[in-house]
């Protein structure tokens, strides 16, 4: 088999195979949304509506992508989708605080300390098999932000897993935009770079201090401008030349103004308390710090200053500045009065952060709805969404998943994932659909293999030379008689 015949079968296969899981939903990547939400009753069902506790045997009917009614007796009207969820568990769609899917490849802009004006939301890819991947772990909203090596990152964007859908339609509608901050190892890069490689400020922990600093002071002075033509302009007054544009600080104007979320990446105490007392001279508020390791230690700062924290349930000791996290630390915090999340940082982690929220019931003892909370409507505060979602209220959105068993048990698995009351993700029609598809997979190959045989034959003329054999030389009779 030549190379280029092995190079095409690979880059099938790797095709065929994100294929055959994005069929598993009927709409393909970039398909326009169905004009409206069936009508569908979910009945039967053990529902953990986080808000107001659990309801045995109840009901749920979904109208117009919305929560219609919940209750014990619930009517389903004639033309609606009944679902049968005898035995079953429903709860509110798991929200991650802080993932990375759907911006393979454009996850860092570390060229600069201050890249604020890159956006996330300019590069998302809805063809992402993660999407799906997630959906089948019960996630139905994710905080999308890059990495962490700038002080001051890009700008992030709050998604719906509507996988089938155009990037256009992934982004949450009216949820608040945010940015990236990072603290510690990686902004200062602790650990790449090195000799013979350009070195870019900061390198130390003090450094990353002042390049936060510098930039809203920058900021502050750039609204002071536009403040000044603004109230000028709106007086009447002729011939001003407004400000010019910085992209790099309008963002940062807009945290001073409490129109962005800042998202802080960060692991030590003496870090975190270094961003609050940042914020508080600048005058704007972190809404969550990410990963916070050693939240615990803080954790009435935090209280006091009202900021979230997205954690990990139990990551640490994988580089220095994560040895002293515990796995307590959610409890810790929870038990202090901040609101806490459980967030995945990883596409595979996210498949089961419902696992990952039931940890903190062994560590820590948090009660079973508490530890719910950690990935329903915590995250969800913390996104500024919880009016939408988050828990099974009438009214909210109808991001649902139902689950086999409850959903902070080991042997819980998903059974459907709704979202805006679609079902977008059906376990018993992935399971039937995988023959299908391995059969269209072994065609495909099949048939490139094929016409990469028929391509061999018809190069192959009659009367062609092989690439390598090499003409012979005339002799000297044959010379002189062609020249005669």
């Amino acid at each position: 088999m030549n190379k280029r015949l092995v190079v095409t079968l690979a880059t099938l296969v790797a095709a065929t195979l994100a294929v055959t899981t994005s069929k598993l939903f009927a709409a393909q990547p970039n398909a326009p949304a169905p004009e409206a939400a069936p009508i569908i009753l979910i009945q039967n069902a053990t529902i953990l509506t986080v808000s107001h506790g659990t309801i045995e045997h109840g009901s749920i009917l979904i109208k117009d992508g919305k929560i219609a009614e919940v209750g014990e007796s619930v009517k389903a009207p004639k033309d609606a989708q009944v679902i049968d969820a005898n035995g079953q568990f429903v709860m509110p769609g798991i929200i991650d605080c802080h993932s990375h899917i759907a911006i393979d490849g454009n996850v860092n802009e570390g060229s600069i300390s201050v890249s604020s004006i890159a956006n996330t939301a300019d590069v998302l890819d809805p063809e992402d098999i993660d999407i799906y991947r997630d959906l089948a772990g019960g996630v139905t909203t994710a905080n999308i932000l890059h990495g962490s090596a700038n002080p001051i990152g890009g700008q992030t964007v709050v998604i719906k897993l509507r996988w089938g859908q155009p990037a256009s339609k992934l982004p949450f509608e009216g949820a608040m935009p945010g940015i990236k901050f990072a603290l510690g190892e990686n902004p200062k890069h602790s650990n790449f770079g090195g000799r013979g490689t350009e070195a870019r400020y900061p390198a130390t922990r003090m450094g990353v201090e002042e390049t936060i600093r510098g930039a809203f002071s920058e900021a502050r002075d750039y609204k002071a401008k536009w403040d000044d033509y603004n109230k000028r302009n709106a007086a009447g007054e002729k011939n001003l030349i407004p400000p010019q544009r910085d992209l790099r600080l309008e963002p940062l104007v807009e945290v001073l103004e409490g129109k962005r979320y800042v998202h802080s990446h960060c692991y030590r105490e003496d870090e975190i308390l270094m961003l609050l007392r940042v914020a508080k001279e600048f005058g704007f508020k972190v809404r969550t710090l990410q990963h916070v390791l050693e939240g615990y230690k803080v954790a009435d700062e935090l209280a006091a200053a009202g900021v979230g924290a997205s954690t990990f349930s139990d990551w640490w000791s994988y580089k220095e500045e994560a040895w002293n996290a515990v796995p307590y630390n959610a409890a810790l915090m929870t038990r202090r009065g901040v609101i806490v999340s459980i967030n995945s940082d990883d596409a595979e982690e996210a498949t089961h952060l419902n696992q990952e929220a039931a940890k903190s019931i062994k560590f820590g003892g948090l009660s079973h709805d508490e530890a719910l909370k950690l990935v329903t409507i915590n995250p969800a505060i913390q996104l500024g969404i919880d009016k939408r979602v988050g828990s099974i209220d009438t009214g909210k959105d109808a991001d649902l998943v139902i689950y086999n068993h409850d959903p902070l048990s080991a042997y819980a698995v998903v059974q459907k994932t709704l979202i805006d009351g679609r079902v977008l993700f059906d376990r018993q029609k992935d399971l039937a659909d995988r023959s299908n598809l391995e059969k269209e997979k072994k065609a495909l190959i099949d048939k490139e293999k094929k016409e990469q045989k028929e391509e061999k034959k018809s190069d192959a003329k009659p009367g062609d030379k092989k690439p390598d054999e090499k003409a012979k030389p005339q002799s000297d009779a044959a010379v002189a008689g062609g020249a005669l």
